[in-house]
């Protein structure tokens, strides 16, 4: 599959150079240069080449191995896309950056402050496998860590992540995700670091057990639920009795 020549066109007519990225005295002025789902900064140097559907990231060249990775791997077994063609793009957005950049005799920009929320991917049930997701909103510059801590300790095992998803603004998004099995002993963070922070942030999360009934609660609510269930059987045979005696009243002859 091979985007076309006038949709490139028109990903590249949305440019944008945004910068700064430091903070830090030993890194340099940094900027990027956004074109729609492709970007290259100067911090590193990288960049990244992002097909998206519906706001969804369909794929995205692998700049090192210059290859298509594709996020549902099954989605490769029905098309194709040559790498040449992102990595020819990122060509082309290194060489405007750098002339976008002399252009605004390289103004920095504001860090942006990403926003972090964490939830499971499906209903928690102590024992059972699950998902923990950390997505991270409002991202820019385009540079961001994403880590996760059980009991505080770091977490190495079952990770993932997407690449960076791009937002209508020119920021971009970030999904993290880590599988684990919920037990009322462990808790989560998800730790984000970006230059849009003074410090990390840390996003809790742990499962929500119910507190067990006490004795006595438990008594209470089995006597109220005997309770509701006699006054039920008294009201249904009152008016068991009562329709009886109706019907039978109606079955006598009324006068000639």
């Amino acid at each position: 599959m091979m985007l076309s020549r006038a949709l490139v066109l028109g990903i590249l007519a949305l440019t944008t150079m945004l910068s700064p990225c430091g903070g830090e005295d030993d890194i340099k002025a940094d900027h990027v240069g956004a074109y729609g789902l492709d970007f290259y900064q100067s911090y590193g140097p990288n960049g990244q080449y992002t097909f998206e559907f519906d706001g969804d990231e369909k794929f995205y060249v692998d700049l090192g191995k210059k290859e298509t990775v594709w996020r549902i791997p099954e989605f490769g077994q029905l098309t194709s896309f040559d790498p040449q063609g992102g990595l020819q793009e990122i060509a082309t957005a290194k060489n405007n950056l750098e002339i976008l950049s002399k252009r605004s005799n390289y103004t920095p920009a504001t860090n942006e402050v990403p926003e972090v929320t964490v939830f499971p991917k499906s209903p928690v049930m102590l024992g059972q496998p699950n998902t923990l997701i950390c997505f991270v909103d409002n991202i820019f510059p385009p540079v961001v860590n994403i880590t996760w801590l059980r009991n505080s300790k770091s977490v190495i095992d079952g990770i993932d992540e997407t690449s960076f998803l791009s937002n209508s603004d020119h920021s971009f998004q970030k999904m993290a995700y880590l599988t684990f099995i919920p037990s009322d002993n462990d808790v989560y963070d998800c730790k984000v670091e970006h230059w849009g922070l003074e410090e990390p942030v840390l996003k809790h999360w742990e499962p929500e057990v119910p507190a067990p009934m006490s004795e006595l609660t438990e008594t209470v609510v089995c006597a109220l639920g005997l309770s509701v269930g006699i006054v039920g059987i008294v009201v249904g045979t009152i008016f068991i009795i009562q329709g009886l005696r109706s019907g039978g009243t109606s079955r006598h002859p009324g006068p000639l």
